[in-house]
């Protein structure tokens, strides 16, 4: 298996330096991953070194809380759309959801699908801290409005993705949609299971320890 291409090889750390992002995308590059996977402050320096080799930008939008005004999500996503990511991961408002606010949940990812235009969208639920008929609820609104993927986790809440959700998610949005495992795959055991369980992409730090079997490494994402 490629496991290579399933990867969203990741560094999204508050503290996340400009040597740590050249290094990111230097691995991304060696290992052809599928993407690197950044804040929307360092998409123009990752668009750049990325130019030309085959691993995409993708950026996160509303991370890691989700809780901002939709305004400014859809903002933030049309802005690093034009600084170069090809890929966009936002996060859902998950305490709309949690007050059954499925329009304002709706909204809010129509609104940032939209500004996406051609790029494909990733929405993260942050799963752990949701029920299961949130989990289903929220993916029954992203495959009606189209979205690209929708994803476990941002691994900075609680824990991150389980195999029991990611397989909830899939039975859920079908075939025709991605799904995307974040937050705790450290090693290819793991990306394994996910893989089995529906998952399309893998969102990792790890990344390098997935592809070459090293069960050493260690990752906080």
């Amino acid at each position: 298996m490629n496991y290579a291409k399933y990867i969203d090889h990741t560094l999204l750390a508050m503290n996340a330096t400009e040597d740590q992002i050249r290094k990111l995308c230097d691995e991304a590059k060696q290992y052809h991953f599928y993407s690197v996977c950044v804040n929307s402050g360092y998409v123009p320096l990752a668009a750049s070194l990325l130019n030309g080799s085959d691993v995409k930008v993708c950026a996160v939008v509303g991370f890691p809380l989700g809780a901002m005004l939709t305004s400014a999500k859809a903002f933030e996503t049309e802005m690093a759309v034009k600084a170069g990511a090809q890929e966009i991961d936002m996060v859902i408002n998950v305490g709309w959801l949690k007050s059954n606010d499925f329009d304002a949940v709706k909204h809010d990812i129509e609104a940032v699908f939209k500004a996406c235009g051609v790029v494909p969208l990733k929405v993260i639920l942050e799963t752990c801290l949701l029920t299961k008929e949130e989990i289903v609820k929220v993916c029954t609104i992203c495959k009606e409005i189209g979205v690209a993927f929708v994803k476990t986790s941002t691994g900075f809440s609680v824990s991150g993705a389980t195999v029991e959700d990611v397989k909830l998610m899939r039975d859920t949005v079908g075939k025709e949609m991605g799904v995307k495992a974040s937050g705790g795959i450290r090693d290819r055991a793991t990306a394994e299971k996910m893989i089995q369980a529906g998952a399309t992409r893998l969102g990792a730090s790890a990344g390098i320890a997935i592809v070459s079997g090293d069960t050493t490494s260690s990752s906080s994402y």
